[in-house]
């Protein structure tokens, strides 16, 4: 694929790619309100010190916090406690948004050329984007579906193949260090998005743009073409 480099950062930078692999909370959509404020509970329900303090790691299954908050649980209790914070995100979104360039974005590209790659279970993806009123695409990785989370590849690999592409062709849509350096790892081109972390989080992705708001995509023939100026 031919791909037009920019000089600088401050140079509008086209990008061809055969498709798009989307994280989806600080992506596509903004839940941070919920999140932080169900894993607080969580915490609460599960006797975790300074419950009210907890800070929440971005971009990593939830499966995997519950195993890192109770490292003795074993395989039903961490079910259990999955459970319980799929219960408390779905029921609470009073200030879930979409992102700015979202719908527009998603509106002009082909169902067959996307995919929403998210750690999210399968469940809490469908809901949030549901209540976000956004498309509920037709080809979704979600965290219960793999056996490794971000920081792992398998994720975007996984989405790749859902595809029909190889990772080489297909760009990651990130937001979080973690799905970063997912992408990367599978061998996926990378663009990230500021948002939930400073531009100095995110200096291993391919490039760096403000927002989707900022990314114009073109539907050919033989893929997309996006164009966009590169966050210095």
């Amino acid at each position: 694929m031919n791909e037009t480099a920019a000089k600088n950062a401050n140079q509008l930078l086209t990008v061809e790619t055969s498709g798009l692999l989307f994280d989806m909370d600080g992506v596509l959509i903004s839940s941070t309100g919920s999140v932080v404020r169900c894993w607080q509970r969580w915490c609460k329900l599960y006797n975790i010190p300074n419950a009210a303090d907890f800070q929440v790691p971005h971009g990593i299954r939830a499966a995997d916090i519950v195993r890192m908050l109770k490292p003795e649980f074993d395989e039903a209790q961490v079910a259990e406690g999955l459970h319980t914070i799929e219960e408390l995100e779905l029921e609470d979104t009073a200030d879930l948004t979409v992102l700015p360039g979202v719908k527009a974005l998603l509106e002009r590209l082909p169902l067959e050329r996307w995919a929403v790659v998210s750690s999210a279970t399968r469940r809490l993806l469908v809901g949030r984007l549901a209540a976000a009123g956004l498309p509920v695409p037709e080809r979704v990785i979600s965290g219960d579906m793999v056996e490794r989370g971000k920081p792992d590849p398998e994720p975007y690999r996984r989405g790749a193949e859902l595809l029909g592409y190889t990772p080489g062709e297909c760009v990651v849509v990130e937001d979080a260090p973690s799905g970063v350096g997912a992408g990367l790892a599978a061998g996926c081109r990378v663009l990230g998005v500021l948002g939930t972390h400073p531009a100095e989080q995110l200096r291993a992705a391919t490039w760096l743009a403000r927002s989707l708001e900022a990314v114009e995509v073109t539907v050919k023939a033989d893929g997309l073409e996006l164009r966009f100026t590169p966050v210095g």
